[in-house]
């Protein structure tokens, strides 16, 4: 309209939600329980906006193949067609037989979901990160332990935990794939 003035960012939308949703203080916290790591997950994901990398033995643990936690993924994936989910893990068969949510993202997903298996040079590696946009990252310190350090609006302190992510990365071989091939 002529006249009219341009909403900033941060304004509501004529539907009354804001355009694009503020960005969360800072803040970095240790963890001690797994539950408190699930929930620090779910919180990350939802400040996701065009990549979450993770890095796991298995997504065993921490509610990964959840209904509330794929859901959130799918969310993520549909709001924009380059947004990126990036998993690495050691071993697949979890997934393969108990992460069926997880496998219908891949199939729903594929242009937006990879899902690898560690190479033998990453196979030592026991500390599962999980990092968001690059800002946000969850470490866990051994997967024998619950510690864990997490970090909202710290790109700094993500910095060393994505250098480690695409190290493990770039050791990765096929993991699982959205087709299933057969004779």
């Amino acid at each position: 309209m002529a006249g009219s003035t341009p909403l900033p960012p941060d304004a509501p939308a004529p539907g009354g939600t804001p355009a694009t949703p503020a960005a969360p203080p800072p803040r970095h916290e240790t963890l001690t329980t797994l539950a408190a790591q699930v929930a620090a997950i779910d919180e990350l994901i939802g400040y996701a906006r065009a990549s979450i990398r993770v890095f796991d033995v298995d997504l065993g643990q921490a509610g990964w193949n959840s209904p509330a936690r794929t859901d959130a993924l799918a969310s993520f994936l549909r709001a924009r067609n380059d947004a990126k989910l990036d998993i690495i893990v050691h071993e697949t068969r979890w997934i393969e037989a108990s992460g069926a949510r997880i496998v219908a993202l891949l199939r729903r997903y594929s242009h937006g979901v990879t899902i690898r298996r560690t190479g033998a040079e990453a196979r030592a590696a026991m500390d599962p990160l999980l990092i968001v946009d690059g800002r946000h990252y969850l470490h866990r310190f051994h997967i024998d332990h619950p510690r864990a350090a997490l970090g909202v609006e710290e790109p700094l302190g993500a910095k060393p935990l994505i250098t480690r992510f695409e190290e493990i990365w770039a050791t990765g071989e096929p993991g699982l794939t959205a087709t299933v091939l057969g004779l």
